[in-house]
């Protein structure tokens, strides 16, 4: 079944169930309304009867001036009404429109009577009150008559035949009947319109959907919020405009990864080519024996770099999933940069750069010890590559409020632009291509291994640059007892 007779059932199932409810509630009403006030007009009857100067002799058991006559005219008056009179003395003898010798009520009945209870009854034929039967249904009541000192003196029942209060609720049915036909109608095409409605909001969201299928992610459904249906358009333009960051990463990536693997064939061509040519040389005798020590050195040199290459790839590749697990101790941070100053101390000094240290007292790292020194190593090798006649600052200290201790490496070099920085994590990518055969971090690997190896330890790293003022990277390594919160 579509959607659009779903809705229009649900619409009329709900509208018929109310309307039904309704309209039952309407006739019930009206009904015993019809009756309450066939009852009122019965008990109007009765007393105007007994207003017509009732009078008792007691000795004489009978009632005066309320004769067969009076009773007949009286009777006479309500025959258009189809109303019928009945009279019984105060020992529930019939004394019109006939006479009886016995008691026409039942003791139950007559206690009733006695204490002055009105008894109503509807559409019967027995009278249910009273030991006789009626040929019609009838609508009655039993009335009793006291006098001034509250004696029982006679009993009055009062009917009036069904047909003639089964016309007005007939006449109630077919009002109400029609009511509800109309409303069915009216129901019906109100439902067609909303369902339309509901179901053209879907079919836009159905076609948008579609649209993204086909790839095509601009795709944006307008909204108000002001329902359930507005609130999934909101969900879908955020899907869309998440689908459509990853779409331009995935180009993104894809050109890294063709830039990937040109890099990576010109960076492995390089040493290859170099030891190709040498071992031809030496195999033609085209090496003089005295540069042939040279050349050999020169291939030693190319095949480290080689493995060198092979192994921070193995090694980046292994950190990314998480194949090399670490091993966090405390440990000083002092002695580990000494160290780290140390074996740059050289190379600092080839690019005529000043290596400065300053660390606080007794600070304590949380870290793996082998990793640590690659991470800050490799930053400050970077800098020292990138640095001429200049300086680069290690600055180590705690900082109380995030619970860590904070690393910063600052060299006033050749700095980045922002392009440059947003990709200095990427393999292979130099933010000087003119570097490409640089003696240190020639493989444009040390970065990218680094962000891999702050975010295992769960730390972070950020950095600032400006082109021909400078670079500052930012390591943040949080405490021992912050790094388990998170691992909980």
């Amino acid at each position: 079944m579509k959607l659009i007779y779903q809705y229009m059932l649900g619409f009329l199932i709900v509208v018929i169930t109310c309307l039904s409810i309704v309209i039952l509630t309407v006739f019930n009403y009206s009904e015993n309304m019809a009756y309450k006030q066939t009852w009122g007009q019965l008990e109007g009857y009765s007393d105007n009867l007994q207003k017509m100067s009732l009078k008792f002799d007691a000795n004489k058991q009978t009632i005066e001036n309320i004769t067969p006559d009076t009773l007949d005219m009286f009777q006479d008056i309500l025959a258009d009404q189809k109303v019928k009179l009945a009279m019984f003395d105060n020992n529930g003898r019939e004394i019109y429109p006939q006479a009886t010798q016995n008691s026409v009520f039942s003791a139950k009945t007559w206690k009733l009577l006695e204490s002055g209870h009105v008894l109503r009854e509807r559409n019967s034929h027995e009278n249910q009150n009273m030991n006789v039967h009626r040929r019609r249904p009838m609508t009655y009541i039993i009335k009793p008559w006291f006098d001034q000192n509250n004696n029982l003196v006679a009993v009055l029942w009062v009917g009036a035949e069904v047909s003639s209060i089964q016309t007005n609720i007939n006449e109630i049915k077919q009002n109400l009947l029609l009511a509800f036909l109309g409303s069915i109608l009216i129901a019906i095409v109100m439902s067609w319109f909303l369902a339309n409605w509901q179901v053209k909001r879907i079919d836009r969201l159905r076609n948008a959907t579609k649209r993204v299928a086909a790839g095509n992610f601009e795709v944006q459904i307008s909204e108000d919020g002001q329902d359930e249906i507005d609130d999934l358009a909101s969900d879908f333009n955020e899907m869309t405009h998440s689908l459509r960051k990853s779409n331009q990463e995935i180009k993104r990536q894809e050109e890294r990864r063709k830039e990937f693997m040109a890099d990576a064939a010109h960076e492995m061509r390089t040493p290859l080519t170099t030891i190709n040519g040498l071992l031809e040389g030496i195999a033609y005798d085209a090496i003089p024996k005295e540069s042939r020590k040279k050349s050999l050195e020169l291939m030693r040199n190319e095949t480290k770099r080689l493995i060198r290459l092979v192994n921070e790839n193995l090694d980046y590749e292994k950190i990314r999933t998480n194949q090399l697990p670490l091993k966090q101790r405390n440990f000083d941070v002092s002695d580990c940069l000494q160290n780290i100053i140390s074996q740059l101390t050289n190379k600092a000094e080839q690019a005529n750069d000043q290596l400065l240290l300053e660390v606080s007292p007794e600070l304590v790292v949380y870290a793996d010890y082998d990793r640590f020194i690659q991470i800050v190593f490799n930053i400050t090798q970077n800098a020292i590559q990138f640095t001429n006649n200049g300086w680069i600052k290690i600055k180590a200290q705690h900082d109380d409020i995030q619970k860590a201790v904070v690393i910063k490496i600052a060299d006033n070099g050749m700095g980045m632009s922002e392009e440059q920085v947003k990709n200095i994590w990427e393999r292979y990518y130099k933010a000087d291509p003119s570097r490409k055969s640089t003696k240190y971090g020639e493989s444009g690997l040390g970065l990218a291994i680094v962000h891999q190896l702050m975010q295992q330890h769960q730390g972070k790293i950020q950095v600032t640059s400006h082109l021909d003022q400078g670079t500052e990277f930012t390591l943040t390594f949080y405490d021992e007892q912050v790094i388990q919160k998170k691992i909980k």
